[in-house]
């Protein structure tokens, strides 16, 4: 069976505070990020090679077996807190939760620490001072530490699209033109008029 993609719930959250809490513990927030990535890593990992998602979510492969696996997959390739984690939730047969969790530990470390991640979406790929200019002005926007995944989307005409967790920010070209077509529809062009302007004015811009 694949892996259970559903939002947090209470368990989901009670395992990730638990992880959160021995994380911090044992080095502060540091600690706490580094084992974020690791377990973004991890659930990267399951998504896009489906054997291994079956691995980690199959309710026929005893726990013994999967902890041998385990340890086999993660030791010493990974921080030992995570994979004594990782062995927690096979033997409570959470293993096929993990995006439940992993999401949940993501908001409390963005909640702890004032930290957003955004995945910014260009029709082209960005350099890395442009990549920088657009997580300062995100920083300044939200009042948060922002962390940047850029992605590139050739469907776009120009401008930037954003992902805020489950907000979609879309300030390309290409949606701004599908808009002033949809009002032309229903409205006519004297409704319109105003915004044709400020694109031509703003082209490139967001």
């Amino acid at each position: 069976m694949p892996l259970i993609e559903s939002k947090p719930d209470a368990v989901a959250n009670t395992y990730a505070r638990s992880l959160f809490e021995m994380a911090e513990a044992e080095g502060g927030r540091e600690k706490t990020e580094s084992i974020l990535d690791q377990l973004e890593d991890v659930l990267e990992m399951a998504r896009s090679d489906g054997q291994f998602g079956e691995f980690l979510a199959s309710r026929v492969l005893g726990v013994k077996a999967r902890e041998g696996a385990l340890r086999r997959i993660f030791e010493n390739r990974c921080d030992d807190l995570l994979l004594r984690f990782l062995l927690v939730l096979n033997v409570k047969g959470r293993l096929g939760h993990l995006p439940a969790i992993v999401a949940a530990y993501d908001a409390i470390v963005q909640e702890r620490f004032g930290r957003v991640e955004v995945d910014v979406f260009t029709a082209a790929p960005v350099s890395a001072n442009e990549l920088a200019a657009v997580r300062e002005r995100l920083g300044r926007a939200l009042s948060k530490d922002v962390v940047v995944h850029p992605y590139v989307d050739e469907s776009i005409i120009g401008g930037v699209r954003f992902r805020i967790g489950d907000q979609l920010v879309d300030a390309s070209v290409a949606t701004r033109l599908r808009r002033m077509r949809e009002q032309l529809a229903s409205r006519g062009a004297a409704a319109v008029r105003g915004n044709a302007a400020k694109i031509i004015e703003n082209d490139g811009g967001w």
